[in-house]
C-alpha cells in the first residue's frame, strides 16, 4: 500500500474487505482517517507520535479496527470473534507480554484508564479485588484460561463494539 498519498488498488481493496469484512466505502473512509492522522504522511501512525518502534500501517489500523465490528453473524476464524476479543483484551491487560495478568499489570492499565480521577488506595481496592474474584488458582496471576472464565457472562459483542456506517 505503501505511502497514504497513493490510493489503495483493486485489489488492495479486496483483500482488506476478505480479511475484515468492510466494505469498499468503509475501507474509503477509514483510509481517509488514517490519512489525517499520518500527519507526515509516512504511510504509518506513531504510538504518541514519538516511537519509530511502535508503528501501525494502514492494514493494521483496519484489523484493529476490525475486532470493534459488530456482526451478528461472526465468522470462524474472523478478527472479531469473541475469542479474538477477549485475546485482543487479555492482551491490553498483560503489559509485560508474559502471557498472565500480574496485580502490577492491572494496576498499570487501570491507573492509565483512569488517571488522577480516583485515589490510589481506592484503585488498589479495585486490583485486589479483581484479582480475588479472577486468580481461581490463587497464585497472583490472571490467566487466559482464569480470564475467560471470569468474563464468560459479559456481552463482549455490544461492550466491545462501533458501529461503522455503511455508507
Amino acid at each position: 500500500m505503501g505511502n497514504v498519498n497513493t490510493f489503495l488498488t483493486e485489489d488492495d481493496y479486496q483483500q482488506i474487505h476478505d480479511e475484515t469484512g468492510f466494505s469498499e466505502s468503509q475501507i474509503r473512509r477509514l483510509y481517509s482517517r488514517f490519512a489525517h492522522l499520518d500527519k507526515r504522511s509516512k504511510g504509518y501512525l506513531m504510538r504518541n507520535g514519538k516511537s519509530s518502534i511502535e508503528t501501525i500501517n494502514f492494514r493494521q489500523f483496519v484489523r484493529t479496527l476490525a475486532r470493534f465490528k459488530k456482526s451478528p453473524r461472526a465468522q470462524e476464524g474472523g478478527l472479531n470473534t469473541r475469542d479474538m476479543k477477549l485475546d485482543f483484551v487479555f492482551k491490553v491487560y498483560d503489559t509485560d507480554r508474559d502471557g498472565k495478568i500480574s496485580k502490577e499489570d492491572l494496576q498499570h492499565v487501570l491507573s492509565a484508564m483512569v488517571g488522577l480521577h480516583i485515589p490510589k488506595d481506592q484503585l488498589n481496592s479495585i486490583v485486589r479485588r479483581t484479582m480475588k474474584e479472577a486468580d481461581e488458582n490463587e497464585d497472583n496471576l490472571i490467566d487466559m484460561g482464569e480470564f475467560t472464565r471470569c468474563l464468560e457472562q459479559l456481552d463482549l459483542d455490544d461492550k466491545m463494539s462501533i458501529r461503522f456506517s455503511q455508507t
